[in-house]
């Protein structure tokens, strides 16, 4: 397991975590897309993209599949030919927890890898519902729903 990982310690917005290069807020995970310095790959499940909503432009990229939550076979493999090399990639599942895992993995593969803080829909309120609190779609940033 590699644990010497690069990162953007120079961004105050960068929460160092154990295992992976770094925890990010979604508007700097979009503001590194924009640039070109990171690719992001959605790791929810395609049923969750399809019914809830999806990033644009987003690497498509399920960490476990639906039904049943087994992991993907294929994740490895997709992620290598998704992140180009010297790029980051930022990761987004549907509250940031899927996606610390995916992260994990992503930085044993040798890619400098985030997770985007709150994920897609962010926390759950007193009401047990997202989307109210933080999260991609919260914070204004580009999203689709079919």
């Amino acid at each position: 397991m590699k644990t010497d990982f690069p990162s953007d310690a120079s961004d105050p917005q960068v929460i160092p975590a154990s295992g992976y290069a770094g925890d990010v807020p979604a508007p700097l995970a979009w503001q590194w897309v924009q640039a070109g310095q990171a690719v992001l790959v959605d790791v929810r499940t395609d049923a969750e993209r399809e019914w809830v909503g999806f990033v644009p432009g987003a690497v498509a990229l399920a960490w476990k599949q639906w039904p049943g939550m087994a992991m993907n076979a294929g994740f490895d493999e997709g992620l290598q030919v998704a992140v180009p090399a010297g790029k980051k990639v930022v990761l987004l599942c549907r509250s940031g927890v899927r996606s610390v895992a995916a992260a994990r993995r992503a930085a044993e593969l040798g890619l400098e890898a985030y997770n985007i803080l709150q994920g897609f829909e962010g926390d759950a309120d007193a009401q047990a519902q997202r989307g109210r609190l933080g999260g991609w779609r919260f914070q204004g940033l580009p999203w689709m729903q079919k």
